[in-house]
């Protein structure tokens, strides 16, 4: 998304005299690096956020002399310390530090990676994760972004949402099918939300991604509201659906239970 679409879908926010424009920019320059394009040259950057050559230039520069970038004289790269801005959040969080242990021994029984996300926009958001053997093409960590409509946290933080909330949102997802198995009508994907909502948990086979499956359960506060959503993926090869709900679900129910026990205290 390019810093005229942040401003677009902000609504007319350039308008704001409280909203300023240069930080929105600002960021847009971090967000342009990826583990696909770690350095790029000023021009790069310029094509990818829609700023022209100097204000990119701007922005970059002063990055680098506030440490949060750094280039050879044609190459950019981020530095360590942006790595501050995630944490800030992080810390924030009272259920990272909470659920950290939880999620150890959650791996430790399935042998499985378990993630902790948070809703953001139509995105999942990992904040936590303890992984094992890679089960995914792509690559997961903190920080990580995947649509919710067709991952197993993402439906059970959209059940989770109040139903004007979550209106919104069927507003404005846009169904892309990733894999045969993906949810591929808005009526599909509503069902699915509300089986979640239902059920208390949600089991996503195959959609985001062939041969991975996924199980995820709410995590909520002491009012019954969803905070987050773990869950646990795992190798369509290593283990069943039916596996998946035997085996799997009453480990994370009880682990979302423990962090959400721990949050009330």
């Amino acid at each position: 998304m390019t810093t005229g679409e942040v401003l677009e879908r902000a609504g007319g926010a350039g308008e704001d005299k409280d909203y300023v424009q240069s930080l929105v920019r600002g960021l847009e320059v971090i967000r342009a690096f990826s583990q696909y394009k770690p350095r790029m040259t000023l021009s790069e950057v310029a094509q990818h956020t829609g700023l022209t050559r100097a204000a990119a230039r701007r922005f970059l520069l002063t990055l680098v002399r506030e440490g949060y970038a750094e280039t050879d004289g044609k190459l950019f790269a981020l530095r360590p310390k942006v790595l501050e801005l995630g944490f800030a959040y992080l810390s924030s969080l009272p259920m990272w530090e909470v659920a950290q242990p939880v999620m150890r021994d959650v791996v430790n029984t399935l042998q499985e990676s378990c993630s902790l996300s948070v809703l953001d926009g139509d995105d999942i958001v990992y904040v936590a994760r303890v992984p094992t053997a890679r089960v995914m093409t792509i690559g997961l960590s903190i920080g990580s972004r995947l649509p919710a409509f067709c991952s197993s946290m993402g439906r059970v933080l959209l059940a989770g949402l109040p139903p004007a909330e979550l209106a919104v949102v069927y507003d404005r997802v846009r169904i892309e099918k990733r894999t045969p198995r993906t949810v591929a009508t808005m009526v599909a994907l509503k069902e699915a939300v509300e089986n979640a909502r239902r059920q208390g948990w949600a089991l996503v086979d195959q959609e985001l991604e062939l041969g991975l499956r996924s199980i995820a359960v709410p995590v909520r506060n002491r009012r019954g509201e969803v905070l987050a959503a773990l869950n646990v993926s795992t190798h369509e090869g290593r283990s069943s659906i039916e596996a998946m709900r035997s085996q799997f679900l009453p480990v994370l129910l009880d682990a979302a239970q423990r962090i959400s026990a721990a949050l009330s205290q």
